[in-house]
């Protein structure tokens, strides 16, 4: 099939949503599809076969998207639309696939041109609100909350990452439409360069250190403060590596670490490029995730546990619904606990939960079964369950 895909993101980014949104195509070329991809004027290109990129129009003052709701993403948002309207109108398309707030785009452009809609729901969009401290304006959030329950009732398919989105989800769409995807794809290969690898020890992991590693954003919720706080109940043994964020963040986040004075022991490093990120995971004796709001679960967390290094995450349902005490160390959000648990993980208990991790992760997350999700959400989208009227 013809597929129109609608991104309102730049592709491609290291980050969420842009991640999800390259598996998701990767996955509908192997199962033989064409994808053509409507997103921003901002990313990285990406080769893949049966893929063509149509990027809007970039306003001169635009620079760069940061992650999560903002104007420059309302104003690209427009071009994001008038592009996408053209392309209706040229190609033949099959099914318009969508993403985040273009879901709105996907129930105009799928009832006037009679095509299938398929909605692929990364967040709640009213959440989002809150969790990037965007706006309270009940006109604003009201407005959301109505258009997503909008497009959950009238789009064809709809694809939900977690547990907590199926769950909010389910009763305004029925659960006939919904295929439930968690996002547990990824790049890394089977093997890693053992003179990378070398290097990578010998620039880290020197003397006695265990080697604390979080990988991602540093938006308020994910926990950064909890995080580095929590390190003043370490042994100076502990060394954390703090890999992503934007310069302001990274500044921020070394303002607080020379007041609690530990410099030297919490190294920010940064983005980084993905084909780093597999060999700061091996060289890792934990691995954190210290989120603190919101319900989606990490997309990190499946690379963690696949890592085969322990994990330590906040005991909180954005982790629980799918994280146990089998395969990782689940802790109260309080700096001394977190400090707890990254000790508990780097000993026996860590060895443990690392092992579970492997087990359940060669159980439940295969290429073939991501293959056969998001199969099953294009024919349900073909097949027209629920209605677009």
């Amino acid at each position: 099939m013809k597929i129109l895909m609608i991104a309102p993101e730049p592709f491609f980014e290291p980050r969420g949503t842009p991640l999800s949104e390259y598996f998701r195509i990767q996955a509908l070329c192997r199962l033989g599809h064409s994808v053509d991809l409507v997103t921003y004027p901002i990313g990285e290109d990406r080769q893949i076969p049966g893929l063509t990129i149509f990027r809007c129009w970039k306003p001169p003052f635009v620079r760069g998207v940061r992650t999560g709701p903002s104007f420059t993403k309302l104003i690209l948002d427009v071009f994001l639309f008038f592009k996408a309207w053209a392309r209706i109108r040229r190609g033949d398309y099959d099914v318009i696939h969508t993403h985040e707030e273009a879901n709105i785009m996907g129930v105009f452009l799928g009832r006037r041109a009679n095509i299938p809609h398929l909605y692929d729901m990364h967040s709640s969009l009213v959440q989002q609100m809150s969790n990037f401290q965007f706006t309270r304006l009940r006109i604003v959030v009201g407005f959301f909350r109505w258009m997503e329950r909008l497009v959950l009732t009238r789009a064809t398919s709809v694809i939900v990452i977690c547990q907590s989105l199926y769950d909010y989800a389910m009763p305004i769409s029925g659960g006939e439409k919904l295929t439930l995807i968690e996002n547990f794809m990824d790049d890394i290969p089977n093997s890693l360069d053992p003179v990378k690898l070398v290097s990578f020890r010998r620039t880290w992991c020197r003397r006695s250190r265990k080697i604390v590693t979080y990988t991602g954003t540093l938006e308020p919720y994910q926990g950064m403060s909890l995080l580095i706080d929590s390190f003043v109940h370490l042994p100076d043994s502990f060394h954390l590596l703090v890999i992503g964020g934007k310069d302001k963040q990274v500044q921020s986040l070394s303002h607080r670490i020379s007041r609690l004075g530990l410099n030297g022991r919490i190294h920010i490093l940064g983005s980084r490029s993905p084909e780093e990120i597999p060999y700061f995971l091996e060289i890792s004796d934990v691995l954190v995730s210290p989120r603190t709001l919101g319900t989606n679960i990490p997309l990190k967390i499946y690379a963690y546990l696949k890592s085969g290094v322990p994990v330590v995450a906040t005991d909180l349902y954005t982790h629980t619904q799918t994280l146990t005490d089998d395969i990782a160390i689940l802790v109260d959000p309080q700096p001394r606990a977190l400090a707890e648990g990254i000790k508990r993980a780097a000993g026996e208990e860590g060895r443990r939960v690392a092992k579970g991790s492997r087990d359940f992760c060669r159980k439940n997350f295969s290429d073939e079964r991501y293959l056969e999700l998001v199969n099953s959400a294009i024919e349900v989208a073909v097949a027209g369950t629920g209605s677009q009227d």
